[in-house]
């Protein structure tokens, strides 16, 4: 427990884990799990009991986000790069929302942009310098596991009906947060998104070291990591299809 309080900020080297090692691969799979029983069981209850699982799931991320803005308080080390002003920060925000008030653009936001953000958070931490009896790392596997799992388990229930169409609407909302966020970076002296620089463990580094400017690497994998999401939402859709022709 002796780093329990430390950030990426103030750990001394040598106490973390790797990217796909067997401690990471564990934490992976403990997603995988939890995100496919979650959705199967989501998935049998009927109407009111959905709309329960969902508030409840949207409050245990934001009881999970306190517990982070908790101990950063009791260790000193909150600061302005803590704000909820990440992607994936603004995803919790969402999430509460749509669990009370679901609409059509949160339903493809949550799809298209929250899975892929926080899968891609899980796939490449950034706090993997940090040990496992520590807070931090401890709510950046938790927070990032629920932030999949909701989406996940709303679209596997057919209650969140991805439709590629939505996508320029939540381009346009995600740019309509980037532009003050960037603005906030530039007064602050902040990162948030990831639009200033890219930080170590970041696949965005590859772009840097390519192109030297990382943002080149944004609608590149943005591509790339939503396309995959449409295309697994399209051969699942055609795969029922067939099945259901088959059957006749």
């Amino acid at each position: 427990m002796r780093y329990f309080l430390e950030t990426v900020d103030t750990i001394e080297p040598g106490h973390g884990f790797t990217h796909f090692d067997g401690y990471h691969i564990l934490w992976l799979g403990i997603l995988v799990v939890f995100a496919a029983f979650m959705a199967a069981q989501y998935r049998k209850r009927d109407a009111e009991t959905r709309t329960k699982w969902r508030k409840r799931m949207a409050v245990a991320i934001l009881l999970d986000e306190v517990w982070k803005m908790f101990w950063l308080t009791v260790g000193g080390t909150y600061t302005l790069e803590y704000l909820p002003l990440h992607l994936c920060s603004i995803n919790i925000i969402l999430i509460a929302i749509h669990a009370w008030k679901p609409n059509k653009t949160l339903d493809n936001f949550l799809y298209g942009v929250c899975i892929p953000g926080a899968l891609a958070a899980m796939l490449f931490p950034t706090w993997y310098t940090l040990p496992t009896l520590n807070f931090m790392h401890l709510h950046s596997f938790t927070i990032h596991i629920l932030l999949i799992t909701y989406p996940v388990m709303v679209t596997v229930g057919g209650d969140i009906r991805p439709d590629w169409r939505q996508l320029p609407k939540c381009i346009l909302f995600t740019l309509c947060m980037a532009v003050p966020i960037y603005l906030f970076n530039m007064a602050f002296d902040t990162n948030f998104m990831f639009l200033m620089y890219a930080e170590a463990g970041n696949p965005l580094l590859i772009f840097e070291n390519l192109f030297g400017n990382h943002l080149i690497g944004i609608p590149v994998l943005g591509v790339v990591f939503v396309g995959a999401m449409y295309l697994i939402l399209y051969l699942c859709r055609r795969s029922v299809r067939k099945k259901r022709e088959v059957s006749r």
